[in-house]
């Protein structure tokens, strides 16, 4: 897949089957529009251009609202549009500025002029342009003069999955990694940092490396005990993590993520590592001291291994 940062150096395909959206988690709804154009794109001998926008538009219109957090950072986005067949990402700067193009100029520069688009795949709920005032009625009742297809996922196609980028956020902060890994159709994943912490884990025959998401963005599942996969430097390891205040020997209010990984040893620090959410295995308790703490830490080994096993 190739990726482009503006127009300018994309040069259009012979038959161009193009689709638009954020597209964050790349989620089985998605996935049903990914496959659709690759098919209409593999029947015509033509090439697959998803155009997304970065950063997210509600991070440039609502500079102060700071609550909308994101399944994918633009990376993560890229690798799973290209495992879904995507041949070429448009990723357009989006700015205050670009916020005031009109539907019309939007589909005369940039889906005519800059990208050659034959047919376009929208979904049901497609919007662009100034105040989001294109949609697909807009394409319909120009379309002749366009001179592209036009094609609308349905509401009942995309609805027939049940999924939405907002209901899988839903789930993933309420704890339930279950119901989210399955609409993305994948387990959740986490790109973080290693980074220094108190060490107290090691006092109690679990140490854990705190970890820094390394998308300032990214969603964090709600607090909790998790069983998880842990890979860096090309292996994967069992592991459990706790993202919590950890109440039982810390009294600030800041929400740290720690995991720990079974039968490892080794220095992670300054490391990048891929977490991969598996289950919740239980919340987050405040126990009376140290060694109620590390019995409870000892059950919820066992309880992750028989989940990874």
């Amino acid at each position: 897949m190739k990726i482009y940062n503006d127009l300018q150096s994309f040069t259009p395909p012979a038959y161009a089957v193009v689709t638009s959206g954020t597209f964050d988690g790349v989620h089985e709804g998605h996935q049903k529009i990914l496959r659709r154009i690759r098919e209409i794109a593999d029947q015509h001998g033509g090439e697959t251009i998803l155009i997304t926008y970065w950063p997210h538009p509600r991070h440039v219109l609502f500079p102060d609202d700071h609550s909308l957090k994101l399944l994918t950072s633009i990376e993560e986005k890229a690798e799973l549009l290209e495992a879904n067949g995507i041949d070429h990402l448009i990723r357009l700067p989006f700015t205050p500025e670009f916020s005031q193009m009109e539907p019309e100029e939007f589909v005369q520069k940039i889906l005519i002029q800059g990208i050659g688009t034959k047919k376009l795949v929208v979904g049901y709920d497609h919007h662009f342009g100034k105040n989001r005032g294109g949609n697909f009625d807009f394409l319909q009742a120009n379309i002749d003069r366009f001179g592209f297809e036009l094609e609308e996922i349905s509401r009942l196609d995309i609805d027939s999955v049940g999924v939405s980028s907002s209901k899988i956020r839903n789930y993933l902060e309420d704890g339930d990694i279950s119901s989210a890994n399955q609409y993305l159709s994948r387990p959740f994943e986490i790109n973080a940092e290693v980074v220094h912490g108190k060490k107290i884990g090691r006092q109690i025959g679990f140490p854990t490396a705190n970890l820094k998401p390394l998308f300032k963005h990214k969603l964090i599942p709600g607090i909790g005990v998790y069983a998880v996969y842990c890979e860096f430097e090309g292996k994967r390891h069992r592991a459990m993590l706790n993202i919590g205040k950890n109440p039982t020997v810390d009294h600030s209010e800041n929400v740290k993520i720690e995991v720990h990984l079974f039968d490892f040893s080794g220095d992670l620090y300054q490391k990048n590592v891929k977490v991969i959410f598996v289950d919740k295995i239980r919340n987050e308790q405040k126990f009376n001291n140290l060694e109620e703490l590390k019995l409870a830490l000892k059950t919820d080994e066992h309880k992750a291994r028989i989940i990874l096993k």
